[in-house]
């Protein structure tokens, strides 16, 4: 018993000391970004800021549905051929992964082009956003899935590094410069500089991934054989990222649509800064899910608890600073965008309030994903999720931001209450805070009955 609970303790030991390292990339990641939505704040203008925000959230949607829900399987096939002793079918999964995330990008681009292209018919619409938005849509799925495949196989560093520093430190840095020279950027224009800063980041992460032999290139060869194997699980996992990123980005864009462009760069900027709740939550399961997902189909139920407990006090007492500190300091936050006093103050408050929520129920969402339940969690957190944008959809035209952060928070805390209480009963780890109580209750599986 001694040794299990010294094995148990060297475990959060080392993902505790892996997610610190993802933590401070992603803290610097924040300040990043947060340094570049001001500075393109405040060089382009409210209404050109306000085309930038709709077509970067609208980029970033469509770019979880050209993932095709490989960001997600990768995180679970990697690890569970690993286990199973089919190194060979991880590396297929890896090739046949990519190869899906580009050619869905390809043909999700196309259509907003020519959505944009039929828009452009109606006079008075402006659509050069829509055209540069769609050069972003493959990047942005490409650098996703390929965060996920070098953390399955162990990275951080190179996982994470091209696309969360460089990419977010290169963008305001050009943007600056042009700006000093008299060039300031359009709305359009700042997008597609985004697209192009983000593929040399790209292109860099592929020299050093294959220098240090992780496995990222696409294969077409293995498409067929891996969708048979694997297309209906797929189809689950492309689902549920694409409701994830709905719920994350639909409302700018509904604001946008059914306001202003100037409400939606107030609530783009509400939306992204109460984010910073959920960061240590994010980096850590940048590390551990994966782990997570080779002790869950080993059979080795107390370390799978004990990765689940840790995500989630990590994550809350993190979130819990940083809600304090928007709660007491929130307009002068958001000030740093350039917005009136007061402007959001309120929508970043209820939107912060629901992320915290989230927080308490820990990994929730990812554990349902890698234990085989996709189906479910789409079941679950889908129906309660885009039943409360249809209700913002009503409620944006009359309460404005704080209608929309309110229903967005409420549908939130439904949701993470209801998978996670999904998971205690049927997953049997309790991903909440009291999940902790449990680890050293529960028995690992008999030797050689392997979850598959």
């Amino acid at each position: 018993m001694q040794a299990r609970n010294s094995d148990l303790r060297d475990l959060l030991r080392s993902g505790l000391t892996r997610s610190l390292a993802s933590l401070g990339i992603k803290v610097a990641t924040a300040g990043l970004t947060y340094g570049m939505y001001v500075v393109l704040s405040r060089t382009m203008g409210a209404e050109e800021y306000g085309y930038f925000a709709f077509g970067l959230s609208l980029a970033t949607l469509l770019a979880v549905g050209a993932g095709m829900g490989q960001q997600t399987a990768i995180l679970r096939y990697w690890p569970e051929e690993q286990v199973a002793g089919r190194p060979e079918k991880s590396l297929e999964a890896v090739g046949a992964g990519g190869a899906l995330t580009l050619l869905a990008g390809g043909a999700i681009s196309l259509l907003l082009l020519a959505f944009a292209a039929l828009a452009g018919l109606w006079p008075g619409v402006a659509t050069a956003h829509l055209f540069a938005a769609a050069a972003l849509i493959a990047p942005l799925a490409l650098a996703e899935y390929w965060s996920s495949a070098l953390r399955a196989q162990g990275s951080v560093w190179t996982a994470l590094l091209p696309r969360d520093i460089l990419w977010r430190l290169a963008t305001p840095v050009l943007v600056v410069l042009l700006f000093a020279a008299a060039i300031p950027l359009s709305g359009w224009a700042a997008l597609l500089l985004t697209a192009l800063v983000l593929v040399a980041a790209l292109g860099l992460q592929a020299i050093v991934a294959h220098r240090r032999r992780y496995a990222v290139a696409p294969r077409t060869g293995g498409v067929a054989s891996y969708w048979r194997a694997h297309g209906t699980p797929t189809i689950w996992f492309l689902i549920g990222t694409v409701i994830d990123s709905a719920a994350l980005n639909a409302d700018i864009i509904f604001i946008g649509l059914l306001l202003s462009a100037q409400d939606a760069g107030v609530y783009f900027n509400a939306f992204r800064t109460a984010g910073l709740l959920t960061l240590f939550m994010f980096a850590i399961n940048l590390v551990l899910a994966p782990v997570f997902a080779r002790h869950y189909h080993a059979g080795e139920w107390r370390k799978a608890q004990a990765i689940s407990a840790l995500t989630a006090w990590s994550g809350f007492v993190f979130s819990v600073a940083v809600f304090a500190l928007f709660a007491m300091f929130g307009n002068e936050v958001l000030s740093l965008f350039g917005t009136p006093a007061g402007s959001g103050y309120w929508a970043l408050v209820l939107l912060s309030a629901g992320l915290l929520f989230d927080a308490a129920t820990g990994p929730s969402r990812i554990v349902m994903m890698m234990t085989g339940h996709e189906r479910d969690y789409v079941r679950i957190f889908g129906g309660i999720m885009l039943a409360g944008l249809v209700v913002g959809l009503v409620v944006i035209p009359v309460f404005g931001l704080v209608g929309a952060a309110a229903v967005n928070a409420v549908a939130r805390a439904v949701a993470s209450s209801a998978i996670a209480l999904f998971n205690r009963r049927h997953v049997g780890i309790d991903t909440s805070l009291l999940g902790a109580f449990r680890v050293q209750r529960l028995r690992d599986a008999s030797p050689g009955a392997a979850v598959t």
